[in-house]
């Protein structure tokens, strides 16, 4: 199943540091199958509040997520971002190709009765 790196960028700001992170990001995520699958998009929003941006970095799966996270390469760049801006990351598994709501809602249902 692929997994997401999701992070919700709530004070973006362009400087030294953060540029030097865009550049060095991808070569991070090659070793990890990670790519981009929105990349710093102004969302346009339907509920509630959403300050700031959003990144989604699609990975073949959740291991493949957490391994590139924890990776040196990943780590070292890090600071360059959270040292400008405030946010919050994480990692989620996606659903596969036949994934069907209905059956979801179905075990919810059951699991009430």
């Amino acid at each position: 199943m692929p997994a997401f790196a999701i992070a919700h960028l709530r004070t973006p700001q362009i400087n030294e540091d953060v540029l030097e992170y865009i550049e060095k990001i991808q070569a991070t995520l090659d070793p990890y199958q990670g790519r981009f699958r929105v990349h710093g998009a102004d969302p346009h929003v339907l509920e509630g509040e959403w300050p700031g941006t959003i990144v989604i970095v699609e990975f073949p799966d959740v291991e493949s997520a957490h391994a590139w996270y924890a990776s040196p390469a990943y780590q070292e760049i890090l600071p360059l971002r959270t040292r400008h801006i405030e946010g919050s990351t994480l990692i989620v598994q996606g659903v596969g190709p036949d994934y069907d709501p209905r059956r979801t809602a179905a075990r919810l249902r059951a699991a009430t009765d």
